[in-house]
C-alpha cells in the first residue's frame, strides 16, 4: 500500500529536528536506528522532507535523484529570509548543489588535481607537516587533537592546493566555520544574519584579490585553475571562480577534521580497537575506513526527487526534498553486521561517508592519506595517549559531525 503526505501520522519522536538537542547529537544512533527500524522513509513535517536512513535507499538516491537543491535567491527574496539572499546566490553557483552536464564540467576542472596518484605524491610532506605540528607540543605533555592538529593540517595543506599563503590559513579557517554553520544546519539563526553576510563578504573579496594574484604569477593554484579554464569554450564568471573556491576551502577544512578528531576518540573509547592498531600499524587504511563508516564526518546530505516515485512504500512528489543521512546508512544493520561496533579489520566496508554517485567526493584520497598519516603519527610518537577528563563537547552542527575540542595527555 502507498501513502501520501496527506494520509501519514508521522511520529514526532523520529524528526531529525531533535538532532539539535545536544544530548541527541552528542549520540544520534538511537534515534537513527528507530527511524530504520519504525519508519525508514520519514516525513518529517518540521523540515518538510523525507528522511531516509536505510543504506539501499540512501545509495539509489544518491545515484538517482537530483541534487539541484540549494535555495534560489529569487525564493529566499518573498520570504523572511530575503536577507540571506547573496549567500544563496554562492550555493547555486556551487557544483555541490549542481546536476550534468553542468556539474559535470564544473568538477572536471577541479578533480584532477586530487588524483589518488597526485595525492599519494604528497605523502611525505603531508607527514611533514604533521610532525612539525607534534614538536609545537611534545614537550607539553598534552594536547588538544582538534585545535593542536586536526583543525591545522587540512587548513594548510587546502590552502596549498588552491595556491594561498599559509600565513593565511587562520582566517581561511574562520570563514570556514562560518560557512559550514550554514551547510550544516537545518535551521535559519537570524540572530547570526549579520555576520554570516559579513563574513560572505570577506572570503568574495579575498578571493576576488586572489584571482588577481595568481593570474600575475606563474601558480598552478586551484583558484587560478577555476579562474583561466575553459567550458566548452566559455570561461566560468568571476562568481563562478569564487563560489566553488569557497566550496573547496569548506570541504577540504570540515571534514577531514572531523575525520582526525572524531577518529582519535572512537580509538580511545575502543582500547581493544586502539592496542589491535599499535600492535600492526599496516592496520591504518583499513581503521580509517572503519573510522569513517563509525562515525561519518558529513552526517546528511539534500537531494530532490526527479519525478514522482515510491520509495519504502510511500509515495513521493516530483521535487521533494530528501534528506539523505549517511550517518544512519553507514551504521545500518542490514548492510554492516554489528554496526555499533568498531571492527578496524571490517571486510567489505563499502561506506557512504564520502557519498556516491556522480557527487562521490573528490577529495576523497586526500582525506583518507591526511586522515592516515595524523592518526598513525599521534599513536606512534604518543604511546600513552589518553583522553583528559573533561567533558566531550559536540560541535554544534547535524550535517558536519565533529568535536569542538579533544584534549589528551601523554
Amino acid at each position: 500500500m502507498t501513502l501520501s503526505i496527506g494520509t501519514t501520522n508521522p511520529d514526532p519522536t523520529l524528526s531529525l529536528y531533535h538532532l539539535l538537542d545536544p544530548e541527541v547529537l552528542a549520540n544520534p544512533y538511537p534515534l537513527y536506528h528507530r527511524l530504520q527500524t519504525e519508519d525508514p522513509v520519514h516525513w518529517d513535517p518540521y523540515l518538510q522532507a523525507w528522511a531516509v536512513t536505510r543504506y539501499s535507499d540512501v545509495l539509489s538516491i544518491l545515484h538517482k535523484f537530483s541534487a539541484d537543491c540549494a535555495p534560489k535567491p529569487e525564493v529566499m527574496a518573498a520570504t523572511a529570509m530575503s536577507k540571506m539572499g547573496p549567500i544563496a546566490n554562492v550555493l547555486t553557483n556551487q557544483f555541490l548543489f549542481m546536476d550534468p552536464p553542468r556539474h559535470t564540467r564544473l568538477r572536471a576542472l577541479v578533480s584532477h588535481a586530487f588524483s589518488p596518484q597526485r595525492v599519494e605524491a604528497l605523502r611525505s610532506h603531508i607527514r611533514d607537516i604533521v610532525n612539525t605540528l607534534l614538536d609545537a607540543v611534545q614537550d607539553k605533555g598534552r594536547l588538544d587533537v582538534m585545535a593542536d592538529l586536526a583543525n591545522l593540517l587540512p587548513t594548510i595543506v587546502s590552502a596549498e592546493f588552491l595556491g594561498l599563503p599559509a600565513s593565511d590559513s587562520k582566517q581561511l579557517k574562520a570563514w570556514s566555520t562560518d560557512f559550514a554553520e550554514i551547510l550544516g544546519n537545518f535551521q535559519h539563526n537570524t540572530d547570526r544574519t549579520s555576520h554570516m553576510l559579513q563574513s560572505l563578504e570577506g572570503v568574495e573579496t579575498y578571493f576576488r584579490a586572489a584571482i588577481r594574484e595568481q593570474q600575475k604569477r606563474d601558480s598552478d593554484g586551484l583558484v587560478k585553475v577555476l579562474a583561466t579554464a575553459q567550458v566548452d569554450g566559455v570561461r566560468l564568471t568571476e562568481e563562478e571562480v569564487i563560489a566553488n573556491s569557497i566550496l573547496l576551502m569548506v570541504g577540504a577544512q570540515e571534514t577531514t577534521p572531523n575525520l582526525i578528531g572524531c577518529g582519535t576518540l572512537s580509538l580511545l573509547r575502543n582500547p581493544d580497537q586502539l592496542e589491535q592498531l599499535r600492535s600492526d600499524f599496516s592496520l591504518i587504511p583499513s581503521a580509517v575506513e572503519e573510522l569513517l563508516r563509525y562515525e561519518s564526518p558529513s552526517q546528511h546530505t539534500t537531494r530532490l526527487a526527479t519525478e514522482d516515485t515510491e520509495l519504502g512504500g510511500k509515495r513521493i512528489r516530483k521535487r521533494q526534498a530528501m534528506i539523505v543521512v549517511m550517518g544512519a546508512a553507514n551504521r545500518d544493520p542490514q548492510r554492516f553486521p554489528d554496526p555499533d561496533r568498531l571492527d578496524i579489520t571490517r571486510r567489505d566496508n563499502k561506506h557512504v561517508a564520502f557519498g556516491a554517485g556522480n557527487h562521490f567526493c573528490f577529495g576523497a584520497p586526500l582525506a583518507r592519506i591526511e586522515g592516515q598519516i595524523a592518526i598513525e603519527t599521534v599513536l606512534r610518537r604518543f604511546p600513552n595517549l589518553a583522553l583528559e577528563p573533561d567533558p566531550v563537547v559536540w560541535r554544534y552542527n547535524v550535517g558536519l559531525r565533529g568535536l569542538e575540542a579533544l584534549p589528551v595527555r601523554f
